[in-house]
């Protein structure tokens, strides 16, 4: 079990509920806190003071004075009329990681919310249905409003839920569950919206599929240079001593020990003097994609513990500010880091690709056909590859470079950070087929020059994906094999650094 304090959420945690479906309660302590914070927001609502979002209207709106009788219907209407969004609904396991750090966040006790939304919350991420939450519409300032309004609205009983994989009204998704709707009271509904949680949902996920996608990669590239019979000098950690990036010689490391025992790579001058920089500059390049995966872990590791909603309560109630924590400018930076790793994941493993299928780069079968000319091989997956490197260099334009105002100009500065997270996700999708298809390749390649030669690390790789995709002894519809590689990959636990 996950116990949520709102203090120590790790990313190891999250794997564990999103990914092993371990169970989330809440911290006692932390409770207490949440208690006594409520405690303040419900004096301010009986005294009326004037405090942004719970006795004031909202953005424009913030100096529209509201009275403690309509206190709940502001927050009812500020979920409905928020609810905006568009498009395609994010995945069950996104969905999930924002009503865990929206759980966690609020823990912190700084919102002002009853314990009860807590509860909640930690019952959904517990529970076989999920809110439906379209995937646009977020501008990441005043947080995530339109995707989180939608995760609102369904604990309110509105809107849409997926039931054990089936979309249906809230309401009647909650009877299904045997759960019931929750209704908000004064700046609960604020407290739920105003906030990163939906860029940080997608970046986490994201993150984690890209930290296991890059050890993958390795273990794909120590196969591809195999079936070139690459060069072993340049992974000496001498030279790599030389330069001084920790993760350049660990990647430099792991690349030795995956060839450990190989009698498929050469020594410089035995075949060739020097590889291609796609084959020599693996740990350089490699090296810098942990590096910008740690950046991107540090910021994310803060942000699933932070509160980022608006007005936060502080010292019993004594002082309640108004403040810009909801910000995303932090993710949004991250994100757009790690689309660009991402991409550059890609660049690389899809120029090996093209290494291992064009026979003026190599003396293997000429597109690894086993009919050259009368069957095409796999000429056209480097097509495929190229395509979609060509979509990530698009996808990967930093979105944290715009913004455009909204709310009449009161909020003049956004910062993008769901769509940096949506197209992180995306160009990581693209780049682990690309990653699928070099494996297929290398796989060729490798058995051609003699499974028995290779180093064990890879041939156990090979021998375990044999099972998922058969060598390529004739032309047939190879867009099943990638899917296959594609699914495989992604539900890979076993590969570790």
């Amino acid at each position: 079990m996950v116990v949520l304090t709102g203090e120590d959420l790790s990313l190891t945690d999250i794997h564990k509920v999103l990914w092993n479906k371990e169970t989330v309660a809440a911290d006692k302590n932390s409770m207490e806190k949440v208690q006594n914070s409520r405690q303040a927001i419900e004096k301010i609502v009986e005294k009326e003071d004037v405090v942004y979002g719970i006795t004031t209207g909202f953005g424009k709106f913030s100096d529209v004075c509201i009275s403690k009788q309509d206190a709940e219907i502001l927050q009812k209407n500020l979920i409905s009329s928020h609810a905006c969004g568009v498009g395609e609904p994010f995945p069950e396991r996104v969905v999930n990681a924002m009503l865990l750090l929206r759980a966690n966040a609020l823990l912190k006790g700084y919102s002002g919310v009853r314990p009860l939304l807590i509860k909640r919350l930690i019952e959904w991420v517990n529970a076989p249905l999920y809110p439906c939450v379209p995937e646009k519409g977020s501008l990441g300032a005043s947080g995530d409003l339109a995707p989180l309004a939608h995760l609102a609205l369904a604990l309110t009983g509105e809107g849409d839920v997926f039931y054990k994989g089936k979309r249906m009204a809230a309401r009647r998704g909650l009877q299904q569950a045997g759960m019931q709707p929750v209704s908000l009271r004064a700046k609960e509904g604020l407290a739920l919206i105003n906030g990163t949680q939906a860029m940080t949902a997608v970046g986490v996920v994201a993150y984690i599929e890209m930290e296991q996608l890059a050890l993958q990669a390795e273990y794909v590239a120590a196969m591809t240079i195999e079936g070139l019979r690459g060069i072993i000098d340049a992974f000496d950690d001498d030279i790599h001593q030389a330069r001084g990036y920790q993760e350049q010689i660990a990647v430099a490391k792991r690349m030795r020990q995956l060839l450990k025992g190989s009698n498929l790579t050469t020594k410089q001058g035995e075949l060739r003097v020097q590889d291609a920089y796609s084959l020599r500059c693996i740990p350089q390049v490699h090296g810098a994609i942990w590096q910008t995966l740690h950046y991107v872990q540090e910021k994310l590791a803060i942000e699933i513990n932070a509160a980022t909603d608006n007005p936060l309560v502080f010292d019993n109630g004594s002082k309640v500010i108004s403040g810009g924590n909801f910000h995303g400018q932090p993710i949004a930076f991250a994100m757009d880091f790690l689309s660009i790793a991402a991409s550059e994941l890609a660049n690389m493993s899809e120029r090996r690709i093209e290494r291992l299928v064009n026979p003026q780069l190599s003396d293997l079968p000429p597109f690894l056909s086993a009919n050259p000319g009368l069957e095409s091989g796999a000429m056209i997956m480097q097509y495929t590859a190229a395509a979609l490197v060509s979509e990530n260099k698009t996808l990967a334009h930093p979105a944290s470079v715009d913004s455009i105002p909204s709310s009449a100009n009161q909020e003049d500065h956004v910062s993008m950070g769901t769509i940096a997270a949506r197209h992180a996700a995306a160009i990581i999708e693209n780049t682990r087929q690309v990653i699928a298809m070099e494996l297929i390749c290398s796989m060729e390649a490798a058995e051609y020059r003699g499974i028995e030669k290779m180093a064990a690390a890879t041939r156990n790789v090979l021998v375990k994906a044999r099972e998922v995709v058969p060598a390529i002894t004739h032309d047939r519809p190879f867009f099943r094999d990638i899917e296959a590689v594609t699914g495989w990959l992604q539900e890979q636990k076993e590969w570790k650094s």
